[in-house]
């Protein structure tokens, strides 16, 4: 849990500076965003958390 919300935490920054930049429009971020959602919905949402999850313990071992 704690993995997910620092992940949203900061794709939510990283979109903020994109859209601060003007590097992605309205559109595309609210494209973006709904994505997300959406993807959490589906089966996907298991195998993506597991690899995220998997990555940040490997990064946090190095």
């Amino acid at each position: 849990m704690a993995v997910s919300i620092s992940l949203v935490a900061l794709f939510g920054l990283v979109l903020f500076f994109l859209l601060r930049s003007r590097s992605l429009g309205a559109g595309s971020a609210f494209v973006a965003a709904g994505f997300g959602f959406f993807l959490a919905s589906t089966g996907a949402a298991e195998p993506i958390t597991q690899l995220a999850t998997a990555v940040i313990d490997a990064l946090h071992q190095l």
